[in-house]
């Protein structure tokens, strides 16, 4: 009779190094020898001479019981040969989401319903707002809502708060259009680690107001941007875009209608694949594993 503690493990692993043979044979050889069954690979390489080279695993382990230790062991040598990097993440484990937002819900709705949907490998931890419109439908989920009101004067002060609110409770966050934007101090506490919607397909319209800017320069396609958050507003790596058609008799409210369609889709697919270990960072960059 097989115990829980003997079931097989699922495991992601997502690994990066510079590109040369053998990578990929060395991988399933350490795998194989750890008695594990890869469901999934998949591999990319920016040069084949000398660029970067990527990749992602989906295996399953005979056993719960020490799999990080075991694949760091077996990894040891790998990282040394290859000069490799890799990140792990176990199936059973679910990420822990913080959503920030302001006043518009529509992209917070669509975290709500996938989470009650079971469609995001991830539990909400919090919802964290400037405004105190969305606390009943957070509270009535039994997700906790913290009201933290910001202005040009305290800042500083209110992150403080978030952060605190944060450590050691979020593995992530989401910013399901909080319109607030964050600190240097706040995005190097997690790196690679934020998410963020904006309403325009990136580089295009970057900044306040893209709807009315698309409207102004008469725009035939308006879209939204998943991306990570870096220091320079709007410019950090993406992770997922789409666009919808439009025309010359759409208003600047029609278009903030119909976009709000593309950005809560986007961004629920962007923390789909964030929690599904498919996403790696390069030169400002994503690479996005089916």
């Amino acid at each position: 009779m097989m115990h829980p503690q003997d079931s097989p493990t699922h495991v992601r692993i997502l690994i990066a190094c510079p590109d040369q043979p053998g990578i990929v044979a060395a991988v399933a050889a350490a795998l194989y020898g750890l008695g594990a069954n890869i469901t999934e690979s998949a591999q990319h390489t920016t040069d084949p001479s000398g660029g970067a080279f990527f990749m992602r695993i989906a295996c399953f382990m005979p056993s719960p019981i020490e799999t990080e230790a075991c694949l760091s062991e077996a990894f040891a040598p790998l990282a040394k040969r290859f000069a490799l990097r890799y990140e792990l993440s176990l199936g059973h484990q679910r990420q822990r989401m913080a959503i920030f937002v302001s006043r518009e819900d529509h992209c917070l709705v669509e975290l709500l319903w996938q989470r009650q949907n079971g469609g995001l490998h991830a539990d909400i931890a919090m919802v964290i707002s400037n405004h105190e419109t969305h606390r009943a439908a957070v509270e009535q989920l039994g997700i906790p809502f913290h009201y933290t009101p910001t202005g040009p004067d305290n800042k500083i002060e209110v992150e403080g708060r978030q952060l605190d609110l944060l450590y050691g409770h979020a593995d992530f966050l989401v910013l399901a259009r909080y319109m607030q934007i964050l600190s240097p101090r706040m995005i190097a506490a997690f790196p690679n680690r934020i998410i963020n919607i904006h309403h325009s397909f990136l580089p295009a319209f970057s900044g306040a107001k893209p709807y009315e800017r698309a409207f102004a320069r008469g725009v035939k396609i308006i879209g939204a941007t998943a991306h990570y958050v870096t220091e320079e507003l709007d410019s950090g790596p993406i992770i997922e875009q789409d666009v919808l058609r439009i025309n010359h008799g759409y208003t600047p409210a029609d278009m903030k209608r119909v976009g709000q369609q593309v950005e809560r889709t986007v961004l629920a697919r962007a923390v789909q694949w964030h929690t599904e270990g498919r996403i790696l960072v390069h030169d400002n960059k994503t690479i996005v594993f089916p």
